[in-house]
């Protein structure tokens, strides 16, 4: 059997992370975890899916008499998980600030109670995105295929959720709900992204949607979409700038096909349909549409031209 220096490694470990807490000024006194835990996030999603869409994400025995029980005990286990996450998030927030238990308590019960009165709409946002995909798909056979197999509609549920939580001034939490989706679609959308109904992601992978992006209703995207910011400004101290609009609005009825990459703040316009590989920096009026084109000289260019309303993908 193989000897390791087994002490040795943890008391170098001790000193590495002992380092680390000095120059970030944490705490170095004894006590439990400071910060939300991915695992325990994880299992509250899992238990919100199950509240939202009972007898499809639900546990596979479900019978439809027992259906309000189990999503009655599925929405206690999520909301006290969630509690828990929320306190910890907001006491690591305020951890170099005098403790005040109480006013944690009160923030944390008040966001999450607030939270749990956004599932209806939630789920009804959710119906729409459901729909958008069985419609706009050849291929699905059903809604319940698009629920069950579709990564685009996983990280819907995931975004849904997070998105409320970044509104209630729970960005670590709503970071951690969708980066969970991330690694599992290879879709990475920021919870602050405001996304209408109707919206549908076909494939997904690779697809990027900035913090400060705005999408209306009916849009349709496809893999290896970006929505992302053309600079990062900085401030006098060479810091960057955070929370500035720095991500595209996407107007109601746009489509952009696969491989596109949309940079900065810019608008396109309703009913708009972005080509395949192309890269915009510019507005895009309502009802054109933006396609790569080969020049005479063989080299890509960027072909616009305007289509009349009824033509427009919707």
């Amino acid at each position: 059997m193989a000897v390791f220096d087994i002490d040795d490694i943890v008391q170098s470990l001790q000193t590495v992370r002992q380092q680390w807490r000095e120059v970030q000024k944490r705490s170095l006194e004894p006590g439990g975890r400071e910060l939300p835990a991915r695992e325990a996030l994880a299992g509250i999603v899992g238990a919100l899916k199950g509240a939202l869409f009972p007898m499809r994400l639900g546990p596979p025995d479900l019978r439809q008499e027992s259906e309000n029980f189990y999503v009655g005990h599925a929405l206690d286990f999520a909301l006290q998980g969630l509690l828990g996450q929320a306190r910890l998030e907001l006491q690591f927030k305020a951890r170099h600030q005098p403790r005040d238990d109480h006013a944690i308590e009160t923030r944390a019960s008040s966001a999450v109670r607030a939270f749990a009165k956004t599932l209806p709409r939630i789920r009804s946002l959710l119906d729409t995105d459901i729909l958008a995909a069985y419609q706009g798909d050849p291929a699905a056979g059903s809604v319940d295929e698009v629920l069950l197999c579709y990564p685009g509609i996983l990280v819907m549920i995931h975004h849904r959720i997070a998105h409320e939580l970044y509104r209630l001034d729970l960005p670590l939490l709503a970071r951690i709900v969708a980066e969970i989706a991330h690694s599992e679609t290879g879709i990475d959308i920021h919870p602050g992204a405001r996304i209408g109904g109707g919206f549908f992601i076909d494939h997904g992978t690779g697809v990027v949607i900035g913090e400060t992006t705005v999408i209306g209703d009916r849009v349709r995207i496809y893999q290896a979409v970006t929505l992302g910011a053309k600079r990062f400004p900085r401030d006098a101290e060479g810091h960057l700038e955070k929370g500035l609009a720095r991500h595209p609005i996407v107007e109601d009825d746009v489509v952009i096909y696969a491989g596109a990459t949309i940079l900065g703040r810019v608008t396109l316009g309703q009913g708009a349909v972005i080509g395949g590989n192309v890269w915009l920096t510019h507005d895009v009026a309502p009802g054109s549409s933006i396609t790569q084109a080969l020049s005479q000289s063989g080299e890509a260019g960027a072909r616009v031209h305007a289509l009349r309303s009824e033509h427009v993908a919707r």
